[in-house]
């Protein structure tokens, strides 16, 4: 979208046409013309040769336009480029130049017309009518057979040319040229010469009209835009660099084993402006001296994930629901609640305090399948029923798995939500792209060690690195803040069904607990779900994901739900659920254990010897 506005602020009348023309001294070097694509009459005057390519209507039109200083209105009224009217002249003058000469049916009609006037309106004696026929049938065989073997000679022999081939026409174009080369391979992205099968005898096509250019050419005077960069390979990287920094670039063969290989042209203009984009992991596949130039003369820009809530970027989201809605072209209008529903999930999908997301993708993929489902009921306008729909239909294919895993997971009672157990803890995590919340059931047990080198922490569950730091980090506050002796204990900590893997610290509230009640044999209560990262001072800290891992809790029927007290304001729920589900923000690994413990004295005498080391 920034690359396109881009192109529509720069001047279509700095436009030029790139044509290839034969070059009689060396065909593989074709030469390249390069002409404004709709000019004004300044330049027209000093270049009065182009003057035959437009009607005198046209050239008064231009004039009056460039007297005007009214410039940018020329594309507009002319539609075809000065490339486009300067191909179809030289067409046309090769097939003047092909007609000449006496038509075949031309010359019969003639001999038809001789041959009826001698055998019934002149008294010519028969036997001189027979020779007189004779010499007629000759002559029509010696013309037909001269004609044929003229039209085999010219087409065994070098082919009429014609004199220009447009490589870049900019015919009907209004705005300066945006061309998204994304996932182009070398021949679309630099240009490419086609092979030519025929390349003896004559019947070869000439090499200039084998020329094709690529994104970078048409992208002369505009914006090229190239997703995913780095999937870009390093050699096409520093022939890209080449033409950011000469703003021209031959065009050659790109196959070594074609015949276009053996061409080069002269070198076409490539003067544009480059929009690439890409993730951070990707930046160490970047060619260094391409990002080197970008920051010399460009900018490097991180892109925001969400924006700030306030009056002035919600025009912007309806702005961009009214977009969505023309270019799709195929949803009706959407009313007044059905937009501020688009608003709302924006502000839920942030994941941020006073925030909406820029993930605008998901919104207009939510925003199509409420027009879809208006169109499927026959309703003129979408309505927030729409939107609501489609939130239940249109989720991603993470929400999809994660309530098929927590059906499947609530039918085999892999996780409880009601009762206590001790050493086991409901723990809660992001899947994919922390849209989707997920129940991630735990299970702690404290062994005598198998070892005599002393005790160990053994976490199973296909645990990535952050994961495993977070269990160490929580064995240091579980070595504090309890009484037993860590070091002749094995530690086994289990991520129960834990096919997707495991990644993140914020399950570290949940192993805290877990271990901490099968150590102290106190009972956990199931009812609650949590989340939350641990400092190794017992300091509850802030994740991600909060949102969609508490609406998860609910759909696998957890009402009570931890979340970290810095997490709170990020809270935003669907209207459904307000009310039904109750949030405690905890601040430290105390305000943890006295929510979802079981009561007794052990948790009061548990309690107490940790806050005192909390006050010390």
């Amino acid at each position: 979208m920034l690359a396109q506005a881009m192109a529509q602020l720069l001047p279509a009348t700095a436009l030029e046409d790139v044509l290839a023309f034969e070059n009689r001294n060396n065909d593989n070097n074709p030469h390249i013309k390069i002409v404004p694509s709709f000019p004004d009459m300044l330049w027209l005057s000093k270049n009065p040769a182009y003057m035959r390519y437009y009607s005198p209507m046209e050239r008064a039109k231009i004039t009056e336009l460039t007297a005007t200083g009214k410039k940018s209105e020329i594309p507009k009224v002319l539609k075809n480029s000065l490339a486009r009217r300067m191909t179809t002249a030289s067409r046309e003058e090769a097939k003047t130049e092909g007609s000449k000469g006496i038509s075949p049916i031309f010359l019969l009609m003639v001999l038809g017309i001789a041959a009826i006037a001698i055998t019934f309106f002149l008294d010519i004696p028969e036997d001189q009518k027979w020779f007189i026929f004779a010499t007629m049938f000759g002559l029509a065989i010696l013309y037909f057979v001269s004609n044929a073997a003229l039209g085999l000679s010219r087409r065994m022999g070098p082919q009429k040319i014609v004199n220009y081939k447009a490589i870049v026409d900019n015919t009907e174009r209004t705005t300066a040229p945006f061309i998204d080369a994304t996932g182009s391979r070398a021949g679309a992205l630099l240009g490419d010469v086609k092979h030519d099968p025929l390349q003896t005898g004559g019947l070869g096509t000439p090499a200039h009209l084998r020329v094709e250019s690529g994104a970078i050419h048409k992208a002369n005077h505009g914006v090229l835009f190239i997703d995913e960069i780095a999937s870009l390979k390093m050699n096409w990287q520093q022939e890209l660099l080449t033409a950011m920094q000469e703003h021209k670039y031959p065009i050659t063969g790109q196959s070594d084993l074609s015949s276009g290989a053996l061409v080069r042209t002269e070198p076409a203009p490539s003067d544009f402006v480059l929009v690439a984009a890409g993730n951070v992991p990707d930046l160490a596949q970047i060619h260094p001296a391409m990002r080197s130039r970008i920051r010399g003369e460009g900018y490097e820009v991180y892109v925001e994930d969400s924006m700030e809530d306030n009056a002035e970027n919600e025009e912007k989201l309806v702005q961009f629901v009214a977009q969505e809605i023309k270019k799709d072209g195929r949803i009706p209008p959407f009313n007044y609640a059905a937009v501020m529903e688009i608003v709302e999930e924006a502000r839920r999908l942030s994941g941020k305090r006073k925030s909406f997301t820029m993930n605008l993708r998901e919104l207009g993929g939510l925003l199509r399948a409420a027009g879809d489902l208006a169109v499927e009921q026959e309703a003129k306008i979408a309505t927030a029923k729409h939107v609501n729909e489609a939130k239940k239909l249109a989720k991603p294919i993470e929400s999809q798995i994660v309530r098929k895993m927590i059906e499947r997971k609530k039918d085999y009672q892999v996780f409880a939500t009601s009762g206590y157990s001790i050493g086991k803890v409901n723990g809660l995590a992001v899947v994919g792209d922390a849209f989707s919340g997920l129940v991630l059931p735990l299970v702690a047990e404290v062994t005598p060690s198998a070892s005599k080198s002393g005790g160990r922490i053994i976490a199973t569950g296909k645990l990535g690195v952050i994961a495993k730091e977070a269990v160490e980090n929580v064995s240091a506050i579980i070595k504090k803040y309890t009484a037993e002796d860590l070091s002749r204990k094995d530690i086994h900590i289990q991520f129960l069904q834990t096919y997707e893997g495991v990644e993140g610290d914020s399950a570290s509230i949940s192993i805290a607990v877990a271990v901490i009640s099968d150590l102290e044999q106190v009972a956990v209560d199931s009812s609650y779900a949590m989340t939350g990262s641990l400092s190794v001072r017992g300091e509850v800290l802030p994740v991600g994901g909060v949102t969609p891992k508490i609406e998860a809790a609910y759909a696998a029927g957890i009402s009570k739900v931890l979340i970290p007290k810095s997490n709170l304001q990020d809270v935003y729920l669907m209207k459904g659920l307000k009310g039904k589900v109750k949030l405690y923000p905890v601040g430290n690994i105390c305000d943890v254990l006295e929510a979802v413990l079981k009561p007794g004295e052990k948790k009061k005498k548990l309690l107490g010897a940790i806050r005192k080391q909390f006050r010390d």
